[in-house]
């Protein structure tokens, strides 16, 4: 008798937060990003298959082909809607047969969940140069209930047909995700569920950069910002566990399911103070300058809340060789655009590179550089917090990585001392405190 009226008072409590859920005003968060870089094929990406088969020539782009991204959102509403760019394009892109639904495995699709996605009411959209568009809310019936722990993980396939020839793609090389693509020529699959169009696979996103979902106005949304360490390199493929997604998961279990976004705006090679100059006639591996992008990359997404920033390393590179000051007056000015929007931000100490096997990076002096980067990072007051990542990944005998955090994890390779594992990104996962990281919620 006494489990029984346990269990009604359980399911009254939980039918009335379900049903709070569904009455408490929405707003747009931002629930998963992908920073685009550049032009394909500029950029680092992470265990690649051969892309000469899908787009023949880099310079023309993909052909009346469709693609199948496959994304992890980490917060789930109702609506979504999402953005396509052509920021690094030198011609106009039009997108038709855009569709999203929920992943079944590889290219193929949970049967009835695939959506129709419009622009301004219009089945497709003409994005010119340098521009991108927001697409009208999409509803997800298989969403009826955001909050419910079997959404929690599962991942959409944002699906779109590219009209003609693109010219230079939009991209973001290191995806750590398979999608897919159909043969040049294969014209509009975008609505099909099934997986016999798509043969081809990519370990990148292209055009796709942004999606929203409908959620309560006062859900926090986190953006990891840097460079490869935020984007995952060396972690494994597909495996979801860069150290953001960590967070991510460490969220849920201290707040609860789908309570507060967690997003990855890294770039592999990204920098803080450089280049100074950035667009399709020249471009860099490592995407714009941490300034350049910010806009694009944090401040038009919706609901960002908190910003935790690891970057620094690529600026004492053979590739920057910027100084200690440049790049400390470089996190000053962004922290102060950050601070007008009132988003708290967090820095995060640069993790060592020492002995790395990584032509550009591993001398002495860069590292010198590193830890007075790290001393402003922990001393100065710039930052609302700071997570140490150095001081839980180095092996304070060798200064360099610990053993155990170097060998890779994406193809089982030796690591090059610059990029944790597996291994590293969990513990770099569980250094911030969720609390400070979105202090008030409960």
């Amino acid at each position: 008798m006494r489990r029984s009226a346990a269990l009604l008072s359980l399911a009254l409590v939980f039918g009335c937060q379900v049903a709070f859920a569904q009455n408490a005003p929405s707003s747009w968060k931002t629930s998963w990003v992908g920073a685009v870089q550049g032009p394909y094929p500029v950029g680092n990406p992470s265990a690649q298959p051969d892309q000469r088969f899908i787009f023949p020539t880099p310079a023309a782009g993909a052909k009346d082909q469709t693609f199948r991204l496959v994304v992890r959102p980490s917060i789930w509403g109702r609506q979504l809607r999402l953005r396509l760019s052509n920021a690094f394009g030198t011609r106009p892109i039009t997108f038709d047969d855009v569709h999203v639904g929920l992943q079944l495995g590889a290219a193929a699709l949970v049967t009835g969940t695939n959506r129709p996605v419009r622009f301004n009411n219009q089945a497709s959209v003409a994005v010119e140069p340098g521009s991108a568009v927001w697409s009208d809310a999409v509803d997800l019936p298989f969403a009826d209930n955001p909050d419910n722990p079997l959404l929690q993980g599962r991942k959409l396939a944002v699906s779109f047909h590219v009209n003609g020839e693109t010219g230079p793609m939009t991209w973001h090389a290191k995806a750590l995700q398979t999608s897919y693509v159909t043969a040049p020529g294969a014209g509009a699959k975008g609505a099909d569920e099934g997986e016999a169009a798509f043969p081809y696979s990519t370990s990148s996103w292209f055009f796709l950069d942004a999606i929203d979902m409908t959620a309560p106005a006062g859900t926090p949304v986190v953006i990891a910002f840097g460079d490869s360490i935020t984007d995952g390199t060396a972690s494994t493929m597909n495996g979801d566990d860069r150290w953001p997604d960590v967070v991510a998961r460490r969220m849920q279990q201290a707040f609860g399911p789908n309570r507060v976004a967690v997003l990855n705006s890294g770039i592999g090679g990204n920098q803080v103070a450089g280049p100074a100059e950035y667009g399709p006639a020249k471009p860099f591996p490592g995407g714009p300058a941490a300034g350049q992008r910010l806009e694009r990359d944090v401040l038009s997404l919706s609901g960002v809340t908190t910003l935790i920033w690891l970057e620094g390393i690529n600026d004492f590179s053979k590739n920057g060789n910027a100084a200690v000051d440049k790049v400390q007056g470089g996190m000053r000015d962004i922290v102060a655009r950050l601070r007008e929007k009132n988003i708290r931000v967090i820095g995060a100490t640069v993790t060592s590179a020492l002995g790395s096997s990584n032509a550009a990076h591993g001398s002495p002096e860069q590292d010198e550089k590193r830890k007075a980067l790290n001393t402003f990072i922990r001393t100065s007051g710039t930052f609302d917090g700071v997570v140490d990542f150095d001081a839980i990944s180095l092996d304070s005998e060798t200064g360099s990585l610990k053993a155990e955090l170097i060998p890779e994890s994406t193809t089982g390779g030796p690591g090059d001392k610059l990029h944790p594992n597996r291994t590293g990104y969990h513990a770099m996962g569980f250094a911030p405190d969720p609390k400070m990281v979105v202090p008030g919620l409960k």
